[in-house]
């Protein structure tokens, strides 16, 4: 039984979703510090001009005193949500299946979001049905920093870590202009590949 333990993100990377689809099951950390520069807050998508960086913005406290993860909330003061979705429009407009994926990601930049964590569980079960997976997952208690017991891939939300897999190649919407970039946010695989996502995901080689 392999039980992958992970940090939930902002459409986490096409890593986090092949580690997490070739899981026995999975678990959250729900009670950890809030850390910067990671994909905690932070996707990346393929633009028109490369790699393009979309990321939310949050409230500081200041102080350089810690927030949990769970306690830190959105800065709304910034349109964000509006230009997200202009940008995955502009970017996935002639993706495949950009247009069929549409109406149930929507929803998720129209009304106001509060709280980051809670924010990052709703678009990822928003992914989980578009791949129509019935993948189930908890949550932890309290933070430990050594997990003996489980697959400990907590890693994958740095933004700074190297690639950790080899990811298999397909066709993005600006490959041709500046060649394939692997490990970006689930949405590009998602709107380049559809209805073949998950059978990707289990597919690719990791130990």
């Amino acid at each position: 039984m392999k039980t992958t333990l992970l940090h939930p993100m902002y459409f986490g990377s096409i890593e986090q979703y092949v580690t997490m689809a070739q899981s026995d099951s999975i678990v959250f950390e729900n009670e950890d510090n809030y850390q910067k520069q990671t994909y905690r807050n932070r996707t990346y998508i393929y633009g028109a001009n490369g790699k393009l960086l979309l990321t939310i913005p949050i409230k500081h406290i200041g102080n350089g005193t810690k927030q949990l993860y769970k306690n830190v909330r959105i800065e709304n003061e910034f349109p964000w949500q509006l230009h997200h979705w202009k940008s995955l429009q502009s970017a996935y407009r002639t993706s495949p299946f950009f247009e069929y994926y549409e109406d149930e990601l929507i929803h998720l930049f129209e009304k106001r979001k509060d709280f980051l964590l809670d924010f990052n569980y709703e678009c990822m079960e928003v992914i989980f049905d578009c791949l129509q997976s019935s993948t189930s997952y908890s949550k932890t208690r309290d933070y430990q920093k050594d997990h003996e017991d489980r697959n400990d891939m907590r890693i994958l939300v740095s933004s700074k870590k190297e690639d950790t897999y080899e990811l298999d190649t397909y066709i993005q919407v600006f490959s041709d202009k500046h060649g394939f970039i692997p490990n970006l946010s689930i949405l590009d695989l998602l709107f380049n590949e559809g209805t073949n996502t998950l059978t990707y995901l289990e597919n690719q080689s990791i130990s």
